[in-house]
């Protein structure tokens, strides 16, 4: 083969691969959704490749035309799309951007690509156009999934705290507060219970509807979780005064939300607020503080707002605190018993034994029920409390029988979460019947908020104990408001006349006649009486000239150790 020929050949060859090459492009760019646009910088040629017409409704056939692309951007991208597609003058090779069609229908990614010759200049670019706006409109909603509650539209609780993070940060440059308000729906419990979940939801919605009506660049609202709400203000002062709002959402609650049936419901709310700097700095210790102290305004009287102070955050932490150690005195049973005697009004013979809970801290000393019991029965520690009180007390009366063969009753208080436990019945039986105690022996004591939240079960279980022999007793009596109800209709068999009444008996008309009331009534029933808090002996006499059955208080005998009580059993 001469070299001539050899030549022929390989320009043959050379021209297939590059059919081959340019035939394999064109399908690549056919098969492609984008459209392509080609810019010859040195002669200014410009060719549009694959689907061009999906994107444009116009040609591009010279150099000129390329403009028209700018104004099929949407105004707000169309400076940023000019820089975008003029990247050469910047002398970078490739650049991406996102931008949105004038018509708002498409997303659409642009990237381009330069090549330079050897002295820098700009030889050839191509730009790429590729609708993503089913990617877009995916993120939109993942993001949307991420920062929004589902149920209300509102933010959610994590998107709400790195929104907080950049108001504090903004307030600590400005030197500016930041009010966190914490808003909860009052006895919405009641809501669920007795209309229903759907009912419920349909509130949770409509109230945080009309909470989205506050958001703005300096207020953000978030969903938590059932019938709580956050809010955070930036720089609160005029309309967007905490007071104010709280007002404006007080004034909406006075009217009633219609749900989807029709039914028109009122609610209360409460709210807790926290600023910073003066309560904290940090993100979660203020939304922490402003739910602490919208938990305390309901303790108050609900329907209010309560402001954080240093008084309620040393309470807090005191709290934190003793709960604890509260805690670590349920893991060791580091509890003692003491017992209160009762005894007959007129004769002085001893009725019974009020057992009392002690508690003796290390560091703190002795820690008041006051305090410790609303604590246990918040974390739930009150059951093994409960149950180890009923076993110790028990057991203590049933060896004090046999020592000393006296009779009398043991008085015993029961949390409202242990009535509500199904194994409460079987529970005081079976411990009764360990320790071989005459069930007539055993008082069980109530009080009237144990009977609100499910009084057709507790009242079930209080006939059982009774049929068995045990004894109730309603404690407290006259603070609540419907305890002449559940005389009526419980098995009562004592009464504990409150001391707030033994405490104004002789300076208080009012309350004298309510006691001579309750004594003539209760007597009436046949149930028998017991006078709490007898501090002196005018009290005493009193007392006894309107035939009081039974005493108990500081008078006549304060609580005692198991000791004390066997010397008092012994005489």
């Amino acid at each position: 083969m001469n070299e001539m020929q050899y030549q022929v050949d390989l320009m043959n060859a050379m021209n297939e691969k590059l059919k081959s090459d340019q035939k394999m492009m064109e399908m690549i760019i056919e098969t492609s959704t984008s459209a392509f646009l080609y810019v010859n910088m040195e002669t200014n040629e410009v060719r549009t490749l694959g689907r061009w017409d999906e994107y444009f409704d116009f040609a591009v056939k010279k150099f000129n035309d390329l403009q028209q692309i700018a104004y099929a951007i949407a105004d707000d991208y169309r400076e940023e799309f000019r820089n975008f597609a003029n990247i050469e003058r910047s002398g970078d090779e490739r650049a991406v951007i996102t931008v949105r069609s004038s018509d708002k229908r498409k997303w659409v990614e642009c990237e381009t690509n330069v090549i330079y010759d050897s002295h820098g200049s700009p030889v050839d670019k191509v730009i790429r156009f590729k609708d993503v706006t089913l990617l877009r409109d995916q993120h939109e909603e993942l993001k949307y999934m991420a920062f929004n509650d589902s149920m209300t539209g509102l933010y959610n609780r994590n998107y709400f705290i790195r929104c907080m993070s950049e108001f504090l940060d903004r307030a600590e440059r400005d030197g500016r507060e930041v009010a966190v308000m914490f808003v909860d729906i009052d006895d919405f419990k009641s809501i669920n219970d007795g209309m229903g979940l759907a009912i419920g939801d349909e509130i949770v919605m409509s109230f945080a509807h009309f909470l989205s009506g506050f958001s703005s660049d300096n207020c953000i609202v978030s969903h938590f979780n059932g019938d709580k709400y956050c809010m955070a203000i930036y720089d609160p002062c005029g309309t967007y005064g905490v007071d104010r709002i709280y007002r404006t959402i007080r004034e909406r609650t006075r009217q009633p939300f219609v749900t989807s049936d029709g039914r028109e419901i009122y609610i209360r709310v409460t709210a807790g607020v926290a600023m910073y700097p003066d309560a904290s700095s940090g993100v979660l210790e203020l939304i922490n503080y402003a739910e602490i102290v919208s938990n305390r305004a309901k303790d108050a009287g609900k329907d209010s707002i309560q402001y954080f102070d240093s008084e309620v955050l040393q309470e807090f932490l005191y709290n934190i605190n003793i709960e604890n150690k509260l805690r670590v005195a349920v893991h060791d049973m580091a509890f003692q018993m003491y017992y209160q005697p009762q005894f007959d009004a007129a004769t002085g013979a001893l009725r019974g034994m009020e057992a009392l809970i002690r508690w003796k801290d290390p560091d703190e000393g002795m820690i008041s029920p006051a305090l410790f019991i609303p604590l246990a029965e918040k974390n739930g520690t009150i059951v093994p409390i409960g149950q180890w009180v009923i076993e110790d007390t028990i057991r203590t009366y049933s060896e004090w029988k046999k020592k000393y063969d006296r009779d009398f009753i043991l008085s015993i208080n029961v949390s409202a979460i242990q009535y509500k436990r199904e194994e409460f019945v079987n529970g005081i039986i079976s411990v009764l019947e360990k320790y071989e105690m005459n069930p007539r022996d055993l008082e069980l004591e109530i009080t009237e908020t144990a009977l609100i939240d499910n009084y057709r079960d507790i009242g079930n279980k209080l006939s059982t104990l009774r049929d068995y022999g045990i004894r109730i007793s309603m404690d407290d009596f006259g603070t609540g408001y419907s305890s002449l109800s559940y005389l009526k209709s419980l098995p009562i068999d004592t009464l504990k006349i409150d001391k707030s009444f033994v405490d104004t008996v002789l300076q208080d008309d009012n309350t004298n006649i309510i006691i001579e009331s309750i004594m003539g009534m209760v007597q009436r029933l046949g149930l028998e009486i017991v006078a709490e808090g007898v501090e002196t002996e005018e009290q005493l006499e009193y007392l006894r000239g309107i035939n009081c059955d039974n005493i108990q208080g500081y008078l006549l005998g304060r609580p005692q150790s198991k000791e004390d009580v066997e010397v008092l059993l012994r005489q």
